[in-house]
C-alpha cells in the first residue's frame, strides 16, 4: 500500500496535535515520517505502535523517542499553534489533507505539514516560480515586477520566497494581476524576514498566501532558506530565473525545479555583468531563453494571449525613448569617462543630463562610475 493509500483523512480536527508531535520529534525527519506514515498510516497509528514494530523500520533510539510522551516543549507549542490557528486566515495542512497542494506531493521530498497564512485555495493554481538575486540590479527588478505582473494578469500564481530584490519585486508584480501570489517563507509563519519586507507580507497575506513548513517561533537560519526552495519550484509548473550571479542561490532552485520536471526559464543580460552570468549558465546547461512572458505562457500551454491592454506582452527593451546618450550607453555597462569621450559632451553637461536621465527612471548610477541603461514600459 503506498503513502497516498495509507494517508487517510481523519474526521478529528485536532489529529493536527499528532502530526505537529511527529514533525518535532527527536530524529524524524521529513524521510523518517513519510516511511513510518507509509508503514504505519496516521501519525495516532504511529503513537500506538510498539516498539518492536517501530524498531523493526527506524533506529532504537528514534523508536524510543516517538514513544515517549509529550514534553513542556511540545505543549508549549501545541498551545501556540491552537492560538495561531485560532486566528482567522491560518491553516494547517498535513500531507493526509485534501487542501495540500497536490504539486507538492509529486516531489522527493514533500514536507509533512504546512503553515499557510491567507488564501489556501491559490495553493491549487498554476503557478510560476519567479525567482533571481537579493543584491539585484534595477533593471532586474523592473524585470521581476513586470514579468510577474504579465503572468497574475494571465490568471497565473506566483511563487517566490519574500527575499529582498527578485523575489520581492515577483510578489509584487503579481499582487497587481489577478493570479496573486504565494510567498514561502524560511522562518515561522508568525515571523516576517527580513523586516523590510514586513508591509509586503502583509499584502500577500491579505490578497494571496504566505506558506511555511516551519514551526512557529522558528527564526531566520540560514540552512533553511535552501530547502524552503523546493517547495517555491514544487509548486510551480516552471521556474523563470531573472537575475543570478555564478554562485546564486537562485540556481539550487533551478536545479531543484529540473530535478521535479519543471521547465526551466532565464532572462538573458549583458556579458559583462556578474548578476547575467547565473541566468547564461543555465541557458547553456537548457533552459529556456525568455524575453517576454508570453514565450513562458506559449511554452506551459496557457490558452492566454497577452493582446488586451491590461495584458499588455512586456518584452525586454520595448518602448525605450529616443535620447542621444541611451543611444551612445547602449546595453551594457559603461564608465563616465568612456561616455564622455563618445558623447564629446563636457563633464557639466554630461553629469546634467545623466541626472535628468537618472530622475526619469532610464539609467542607473553603478559603482566605481559605471552608468547602466534600464529598459522599462
Amino acid at each position: 500500500m503506498n503513502l497516498e493509500q495509507r494517508l487517510l483523512p481523519t474526521k478529528d480536527d485536532q489529529d493536527w496535535r499528532d502530526w505537529l508531535r511527529l514533525s518535532m520529534t527527536k530524529g524524524v525527519g521529513n524521510e523518517t515520517a513519510r516511511k513510518l506514515l507509509s508503514v504505519f498510516g496516521l501519525p495516532a497509528q504511529i503513537f500506538q505502535t510498539e516498539y518492536a514494530a517501530l524498531a523493526e523500520h527506524v533506529p532504537a533510539k528514534i523508536a524510543h523517542a516517538i514513544l515517549q510522551c509529550p514534553d513542556a516543549i511540545l505543549l508549549s507549542q501545541m498551545d501556540r499553534t491552537e492560538a495561531w490557528l485560532q486566528q482567522p486566515g491560518n491553516f494547517l495542512l498535513s500531507l493526509a489533507d485534501p487542501g495540500y497542494p497536490q504539486n507538492l506531493l509529486t516531489i522527493s521530498d514533500p514536507p509533512i505539514l504546512l503553515y499557510a497564512k491567507g488564501k489556501i485555495e491559490l495553493l491549487e493554481n498554476k503557478t510560476v516560480a519567479v525567482v533571481g538575486s537579493r543584491n539585484a540590479s534595477t533593471q532586474g527588478v523592473l524585470n521581476a515586477e513586470k514579468f510577474s505582473e504579465c503572468l497574475s494578469q494571465a490568471g497565473l500564481c506566483v511563487s517566490s520566497g519574500l527575499a529582498a530584490g527578485i523575489d520581492a519585486a515577483a510578489h509584487t508584480g503579481a499582487l497587481r494581476g489577478n493570479g496573486s501570489t504565494i510567498a514561502v517563507i524560511g522562518t515561522g509563519a508568525d515571523i516576517v524576514y527580513p523586516a523590510r519586507n514586513r508591509q509586503l507580507a502583509h499584502q500577500i497575506v491579505e490578497h494571496g498566501c504566505l506558506l511555511s513548513e516551519y514551526a512557529l517561533g522558528m527564526p531566520a537560519v540560514a540552512s533553511n532558506f535552501p530547502r524552503r526552495n523546493r517547495i517555491i519550484s514544487g509548486l510551480a509548473q516552471a521556474v523563470l530565473v531573472v537575475e543570478a550571479a555564478a554562485q546564486s542561490g537562485s540556481l539550487i532552485t533551478a536545479r531543484m525545479a529540473a530535478e521535479q520536471g519543471r521547465d526551466v526559464f532565464a532572462i538573458p543580460g549583458s556579458i559583462h555583468s556578474p548578476l547575467a552570468k547565473g541566468c547564461h549558465q543555465l541557458i547553456k546547461q537548457g533552459a529556456k531563453l525568455v524575453e517576454s512572458a508570453q514565450d513562458i505562457l506559449d511554452e506551459i500551454g496557457s490558452s492566454v494571449k497577452m493582446l488586451s491592454p491590461t495584458l499588455q506582452e512586456f518584452s525586454v527593451g520595448r518602448n525605450m525613448p529616443s535620447h542621444k546618450l541611451l543611444t551612445i550607453i547602449g546595453y551594457d555597462p559603461i564608465h563616465i569617462d568612456v561616455l564622455a569621450m563618445r558623447s564629446g559632451d563636457n563633464v557639466m553637461e554630461l553629469s546634467a543630463q545623466l541626472l535628468d536621465l537618472e530622475l526619469q527612471g532610464h539609467i542607473e548610477t553603478l559603482p566605481n562610475g559605471m552608468i547602466q541603461r534600464i529598459n522599462a514600459n
